[in-house]
């Protein structure tokens, strides 16, 4: 596992950290590391996120091929209100 120093951090952002670190019971190393795991996108979750737009595509590209026509809401209490 690789090892980050991080230099020039302003005071302010530092104690940001540091508080919001002891909200969540982790040192500021744990919280650092848990910001950086929600914030930058590794390879690894590109990918995944680009197979699960293609898989989106794919179902919106069949559900248009069909062009099925659902009515609208007002249609169908129309058409139930004249039988």
């Amino acid at each position: 596992m690789a090892t980050l120093y991080v230099e020039n951090v302003p005071n302010e952002l530092y104690e940001a950290l540091r508080e919001r670190a002891r909200q969540h019971r982790k040192s500021v190393a744990a919280e650092v590391v848990s910001l950086l795991e929600e914030n930058v996108v590794t390879a690894q979750e590109r990918r995944s996120r680009q197979q699960f737009l293609q898989q989106i595509k794919r179902f919106r590209s069949r559900r248009t091929a069909g062009k099925t026509h659902f009515p609208a809401s007002e249609e169908l209490q129309r058409q139930d209100r004249s039988r």
